[in-house]
């Protein structure tokens, strides 16, 4: 193995990786289910007690 393989196999398996872990995030973050745990949070900030 060269070192322009490794490297290219290095590119491509780190941007496939950020990828999926960015679909994850946008997933988790646009969900349902999850909608009243984020407007709960949005809100707390301007909660007075």
């Amino acid at each position: 193995m060269t070192y322009d393989l490794a490297a290219r196999f290095a590119q491509t398996s780190g941007l496939l990786y950020f990828v999926a872990l960015f679909a994850g995030v946008g997933l988790y973050a646009l969900w349902p289910r999850n909608q009243g745990r984020f407007d709960a949070a949005a809100r707390l900030p301007l909660d007075e007690e």
